[in-house]
């Protein structure tokens, strides 16, 4: 189930909304979903043949925002626009199946629907920094992560609040 969150999570970070400076460098946000050719490229690098077109592209899109919403706290209503269903599998047990045109899509949005039932959705967080927002895998005991990173983001929300704390007398 980890490496299906994996998947879910890479599909989230085509959209890297980071802005922040590291070591002097400005980090440059970057959507790396915005023509059929980089769709393309994306689910071929991930094993998935087609791309459906505009329309699969569109689809994409669609999904990667509302799973973000969803992450962020919001709603995600237009999660339903991605329907599930019980089909067979070879082995004659049943398995969830989504039939969005473009089976890459599908193995995102079947990660999702398998990873929620299981308990494990949760553990995909946005980054809490405002200048990130990078999706990650919180691998911590109790599931408390709220950083991509304690060497960026949380190193630099500490760093900040370190030095709003008045300071005190020895």
């Amino acid at each position: 189930m980890v490496g299906d969150l994996t998947l879910v999570e890479q599909f989230l970070n085509t959209l890297d909304e980071r802005s922040f400076r590291k070591h002097g460098k400005q980090h440059v946000p970057a959507d790396h979903l915005t023509s059929v050719d980089e769709l393309a490229s994306w689910l071929a690098d991930h094993g998935f043949p087609g791309h459906g077109g505009e329309a699969g592209l569109a689809a994409a899109r669609a999904l990667r925002a509302a799973l973000r919403e969803t992450l962020g706290g919001g709603g995600g209503e237009a999660l339903g626009d991605f329907p599930l269903r019980l089909a067979p599998d070879p082995d004659g047990r049943l398995r969830v199946a989504a039939d969005s045109g473009v089976p890459g899509l599908d193995a995102i949005v079947e990660a999702v629907a398998v990873s929620v039932a299981g308990g494990g959705f949760h553990r995909l967080k946005l980054c809490a920094a405002e200048d990130c927002r990078w999706a990650f895998h919180d691998t911590s005991r109790n599931g408390g992560g709220r950083w991509c990173g304690m060497e960026t983001c949380g190193n630099r929300a500490k760093t900040r609040a370190y030095r709003r704390r008045p300071a005190t007398p020895a």
